[in-house]
């Protein structure tokens, strides 16, 4: 049976046709809380808009969910911590609407300059006042950049095109970075001093809620023309109508309001104030990127792979090509370190050794993190609340680094310390055939091994001596369990031996035991190390 994909909101057609050929694509109406609830009782993810309320309660109806996605940036209506707790993924579409929300607020600042809603409105009630609606030109003035995030770079790119000179605040990039981009960083005094015009590109945090007010306003170059297409609240919407009035500024452009849906406005008085409900990611071509991000988002998340946009996963951001393959080998180096430790460790390290270190592989923690506890919790163990199980057992997962290694280009090793003092690692790298990555174990417990990272494995260990292969070869036969591949590792002739196994289906604890008992092993343990 695949997994079920509920769709709550509309969603663009390009986004169920990436869906719709491994999973089963079900539609409900979101807004209908019974039938939504209803329908995810079967849901493995679920994808909605913003009208669709995800809480604690359909999160607790959705005992199969793994992932809720938002086909948009915001996460207001998605109960992220209760989410968090269940380890179910939660990820939106970040990048889908930059390009919208900065060239609206390029439409809001020429809008503004040009006084082009109010003459549209005028004429359309039969008036004809060309010198009444005088703009001005963009070309030779100073425009000031309160925001230089991803948005607000669009932003700027675009509005140079108009021949102005660029000035930005933003205490959070390098002045190298904005030189390259063609602005120069001031501080916020500065800015509102110098600028002709200020467009606002902060995200709503604590600190930045109230940013322009009155204080602000009251230093404003005379004449200035404000745009504010980021989030409400960043702008005094009072303390802006009240400069207006005033004459100290000469007009605005706002789409976000403190308080949304907002139908009234202090700024609404104002011919000069173009006022817009929040458009900025309102293009047909923002919410089809936002539907095929979730999408694939979706798609990665229901195969096991890690998704870079979810917003509950400790390591999130872009994960390097490079590394992208090593996340199998780490999430199956922490399954077979539990497998042959027996047990949790009281705390681990995750090695990694090579080139490779040259990008960031702290994903890679967290992926050896989820192998660890797959075992041995009966929850379903997710990149979301790994870390979580980790801190509620009192394990510290920590990384090294080291870019020099031996053997292998690259080398991942989970290592960790036992309660009763013992240490154990396991080992692995990524082959590369040419014609697809093979996983392989290349060390486990200090015995070197060579052998693929897959299927089923099992670990005997004993005290080396003639015969041990067939008598277990021949249990194995006799139960009908087929070897897939055998590899003894020994210390010295007569010494402490490893045999390592992959076999193709699993062994209950009895058979485990009597293969144990057969050679007089002094540890057997099995690793399930298919793909989830």
């Amino acid at each position: 049976m695949n997994p079920v994909v509920l769709i709550a909101e509309e969603l663009a057609p390009a986004a169920i046709e990436v869906l719709a050929h491994d999973f089963d694509v079900r539609h409900v109406d979101g807004t209908d809380r019974p039938a939504l609830l209803s329908a995810l009782a079967e849901a493995d993810a679920v994808i909605v808009r913003s009208a669709t309320q995800i809480d604690a309660e359909a999160i607790s109806a959705a005992p199969r969910l793994k992932v809720v996605a938002r086909a948009g940036v915001g996460l207001d209506n998605v109960e992220v911590p209760a989410a968090t707790a269940r380890g179910v993924m939660v990820v939106n579409a970040p990048t889908s609407n930059i390009v919208s929300a900065a060239e609206q607020a390029v439409a809001l600042l020429l809008a503004v300059a040009r006084n082009t809603a109010s003459a549209s409105a005028a004429l359309k009630a039969g008036e004809w006042k060309r010198s009444k609606y005088t703009g001005v030109e963009l070309q030779g003035k100073t425009v000031g950049v309160v925001g230089l995030g991803r948005i607000g770079v669009l932003f700027a790119q675009r509005i140079a095109a108009f021949g102005t000179r660029l000035i930005a605040y933003d205490p959070y990039i390098q002045p190298a970075r904005a030189a390259q981009l063609g602005v120069r960083l001031v501080g916020l005094e500065e800015l509102l001093r110098e600028a002709d015009f200020i467009s606002i590109h902060l995200p709503k945090t604590p600190e930045t809620v109230g940013l322009i007010g009155e204080k602000e306003l009251a230093i404003v170059k005379p004449g200035v023309r404000i745009v504010n297409a980021a989030r409400g609240g960043l702008v005094d919407e009072q303390a802006l109508a009240d400069a207006i009035a005033e004459g100290r500024v000469a007009g605005a452009g706002v789409d976000v309001y403190a308080k949304e849906p907002c139908t009234s406005s202090p700024l609404f008085a104002f011919d000069n104030v173009v006022a817009t409900p929040h458009l900025g990611a309102s293009t047909h071509e923002a919410q089809d990127k936002a539907g095929l991000a979730v999408a694939k988002s979706v798609k990665l998340a229901l195969q096991g792979e890690f998704v870079p946009d979810a917003v509950n996963v400790q390591a999130g951001g872009v994960v390097a090509e490079d590394v992208r393959p090593l996340l199998p080998l780490a999430e199956k180096l922490g399954r077979a370190f539990t497998a042959v430790a027996g047990g949790v460790a009281a705390s681990v390290t995750v090695e990694v050794r090579g080139e490779i270190v040259n990008h960031d592989v702290s994903v890679l923690k967290l992926a050896a993190t989820k192998g660890l506890f797959s075992s041995v919790v009966e929850d379903q163990v997710t990149y979301v609340n790994a870390p979580h199980l980790a801190a509620e057992r009192g394990v510290e997962v920590t990384l090294a680094t080291q870019a020099e290694t031996v053997d292998h280009p690259n080398l991942v090793t989970v290592r960790g310390a036992l309660p009763d003092g013992r240490t154990v690692s396991v080992s692995g790298t990524v082959a590369h055939t040419g014609t697809r990555d093979v996983i392989k174990l290349t060390e486990v417990d200090g015995f070197d091994v060579e052998i693929g990272a897959e299927g089923i494995l099992l670990f005997l260990r004993y005290a080396d001596r003639p015969g041990v292969v067939g008598t277990v070869g021949t249990l194995l036969g006799e139960a009908g369990i087929n070897i897939a591949a055998m590899q003894v590792a020994r210390r010295e002739a007569g010494g402490e031996t490893l045999m390592t196994l992959t076999v193709d289906q699993a062994l209950g604890a009895d058979l485990l035991t009597s293969a144990a008992d057969s050679i007089g092993a002094t540890a057997a343990s099995a690793a399930d190390l298919r793909d989830e």
